[in-house]
């Protein structure tokens, strides 16, 4: 239990506020296909978590400093056209002043780093890409503090089409092709740097992320699948892997919590299927959507702009469609098309989420998990629920919404992740 509060404490401190601010501008050095946007040393990442008053971390804590490379590729967009996008490497470089954790450093340096690719959640504005925050705080944001400074990953996390250098380009939200691509070929990236650059990488891959990106990293494993790539182990959070029930779960209701998660797939959708955005948004908000979902905005901001009646959002016929579970609708067979929950991985599977979830309900997870080895033959996938494996309670009534579960979700997969590779590499 008291690794699990050190976990959790040390990421939600990260999550919420970040360790950046205070620091000279970055040596780039020599960089070849990237560029240094971060260099944090250890000693002064541990004193901050110290200062800031990080429960369990103190003087003999391992942490390790980062160094953080924005590296542009290329990737497809949903019709197969080029992009130029960017993502965020973390690797962890600094030793700091303790010789245990040289020592542990140098090891891990020998054998190999393991690659994590993290895909982020739900963001509208470009500024709260990952490159985009490392660069305006000089750290990267939450996840990499947590696996690559406390645990040692390399951490890999793809601003995705339509933020940071492809800004310019509207976001393909929840589609499954080009969501795959832009990690994929992120990763790709990611491993040609290392290997110019002199960043010892071993085969582990890992693969997770939460709610848009559990969504993101199931469509990623998929398409790394498809093309013979070996995984370790997929540990997707919070994800809406069945985007035909969960349009249909939120179109039911009355009342959008948060109207702009929905517009933002039809909007997606409907420029992805050439079909008019007025089809499935009214007016005066369809003619609205560019502006808004333009990266200039945050989800609050949107939100603010877009009414919260469901029927005053969506177009009637289209609500009636896709409650109807009509396939020959355009909009809901593509909901279904795009949904990463029907096929059968061949990697482990991990679905990590939180019982009290309010906002994708868990048994998005447990609806996906069943339907993968009941119907489509998956080797292993299991349902982690966040709040019992930190409490070691099968009986729990602990719970935590969506937006307070990334923390523990987080800290249940660093562990897990860890875990894994202690036992095949060493460390």
């Amino acid at each position: 239990m008291k690794h699990w509060k050190l976990w959790l404490a040390l990421f939600a401190v990260v999550l919420l506020g970040g360790c950046g601010g205070g620091l000279d501008s970055p040596n780039n050095g020599r960089v070849v296909g990237g560029e240094v946007v971060v260099d944090f040393p250890a000693d002064l990442l541990r004193q901050k978590l110290i200062d800031e008053g990080t429960p369990g971390v103190d003087e003999n804590t391992t942490v390790f400093g980062y160094k953080a490379y924005r590296i542009e590729y290329r990737t497809v967009d949903e019709n197969g056209s080029p992009v130029n996008a960017s993502g965020l490497m973390v690797v962890p470089t600094d030793r700091g002043t303790r010789p245990g954790d040289a020592q542990k450093l140098d090891y891990m340096y020998s054998v190999g780093l393991s690659l994590v690719s993290d895909s982020h959640g739900t963001i509208f504005a470009d500024r709260e890409a990952p490159t985009a925050v490392a660069e305006a705080t000089l750290a990267p944001a939450g996840s990499p503090i947590l696996l690559s400074s406390l645990a040692g990953f390399v951490t890999l996390q793809a601003d995705y089409i339509g933020f940071g250098a492809s800004s310019d380009h509207y976001h393909p939200y929840l589609l499954e092709r080009s969501s795959a691509a832009a990690t994929v070929d992120f990763i790709k990236a990611a491993r040609t740097f290392a290997r110019d650059n002199g960043i010892p990488l071993n085969s582990q891959l890992y693969l997770t992320g939460y709610s848009e990106g559990g969504y993101v990293s199931l469509a990623a494993l998929r398409m790394l699948e498809d093309e013979g790539e070996t995984v370790t182990v997929a540990a997707p959070m919070a994800g809406p892997y069945m985007l035909d029930r969960m349009a249909q779960g939120v179109l039911s209701q009355s009342t959008l919590p948060i109207p702009s998660f929905m517009a933002n797939v039809a909007y997606a959708y409907a420029l992805s299927y050439e079909q008019p955005v007025d089809s499935l948004v009214l007016e005066p908000y369809a003619s609205e959507l560019p502006n808004l979902l333009d990266g200039s905005l945050t989800r609050k901001e949107i939100d603010a702009e877009l009414p919260h009646n469901t029927r005053d959002l969506f177009v009637p016929e289209a609500i009636a469609q896709v409650l109807d579970g009509n396939m020959s609708y355009w909009f809901y067979g593509s909901l279904f098309a795009n949904s990463t929950a029907y096929w059968g991985p061949h990697t482990p599977v991990r679905l990590v989420h939180c019982l009290g979830d309010d906002v994708v309900p868990f048994m998005m997870s447990a609806a996906t998990a069943g339907v993968m080895m009941r119907d489509f033959n998956a080797s292993s996938v299991e349902v982690w629920p966040v709040e019992v494996l930190v409490t070691g309670d099968a009986n729990t009534t602990l719970r935590w919404g969506h937006v307070e579960c990334a923390a523990p979700a987080y800290g249940v997969v660093t562990k897990a992740f860890s875990a894994i590779r202690a036992q095949s590499i060493g460390y």
